[in-house]
């Protein structure tokens, strides 16, 4: 079978016998890939130092239909180097790896949800996140991946019954739903959560989204202009004058994630005890 190239993440390196390892990779091309890499345990391995948890690679694989593909050469384009100095970072970047993992399927390409991650994942490396900063750039990474993957939660219109949205007072969040309801539908419902007015507005405010606008919204998900820019990517952030209110409001608003994202999984991410430690 002809072999195949892509740029690619290290997702997770599992010990296979003495010599061999499985890696589980996330592809720009083909998605994520389980391969096989024989002879990666040996002292003067072919792959170098390319197969390590968060690296960003260039390698060459045979596919195979019916079988684990044969991972056949890796070269390491960006090592993960602060996760020797900040704790924070390398957990940081292990609950993106671990999102990948869980929320996506093998073999499903998605070129953009790969930028999004290398830009991640580089943005970590490089840069020394305030408490705040952190906290606010794992709430983009979550809200686009959810967008990309096609979770993205309902937030301008009653995700039961399609009422349009149009005041952010008394906010009820259905996570089984996957959106805000209105009175009505939320009655007799669990698995709703409140949302305070401040946290709902910033929440808005992160995806581009605005209430009360019939015509610019509708019951799609396409509160982000995909058009000319990924806005959540994209979208900048600058403190206010005010930042124990804005602390509050991040810290209520990544909460609101980690509880979907937790419904969607059906557990809690393994990552999410030791973010919250640091």
């Amino acid at each position: 079978m002809a072999a195949e190239k892509s740029l690619a993440i290290v997702l997770r390196v599992t010990e296979f016998s003495e010599t061999s390892c499985i890696v589980n990779l996330m592809t720009r091309e083909f998605g994520r890939i389980t391969a096989i890499a024989k002879g990666a345990r040996r002292l003067k391995s072919p792959f170098e130092a390319a197969i390590d948890v968060l690296a960003i690679c260039h390698i060459v694989f045979i596919q195979k239909t019916n079988a684990m593909s044969i991972l056949t050469e890796a070269k390491l384009d960006r090592r993960f180097r602060s996760a020797s100095t900040d704790l924070k970072r390398l957990y940081a970047g292990y609950y993106v790896v671990e999102l990948l993992q869980k929320l996506t399927d093998e073999g499903d390409p998605s070129p953009e949800l790969f930028d999004l991650t290398r830009d991640m994942l580089i943005q970590l490396d490089e840069s020394n996140f305030f408490q705040n900063d952190l906290n606010h750039r794992l709430l983009q990474y979550e809200l686009g991946l959810l967008d990309l993957i096609g979770q993205m939660p309902m937030l301008t219109r009653c995700v039961s019954c399609g009422r349009e949205k149009t005041q952010i007072n008394e906010i009820n969040f259905g996570l089984n739903a996957g959106g805000v309801l209105c009175q009505r539908c939320r009655r007799g419902r669990a698995d709703v959560v409140k949302v305070s007015a401040s946290g709902f507005e910033s929440l808005l405010d992160l995806v581009g989204a605005q209430i009360g606008l019939e015509a610019d919204n509708s019951d799609n998900w396409n509160q982000i202009d995909r058009v000319h820019e990924n806005r959540i990517r994209n979208r900048s952030w600058t403190p206010t004058s005010n930042p124990e209110a804005e602390s509050k409001d991040l810290d209520e608003i990544r909460k609101l994630m980690s509880q979907y994202i937790t419904h969607l999984l059906g557990f809690p991410p393994r990552l999410h005890t030791f973010l919250n430690q640091v």
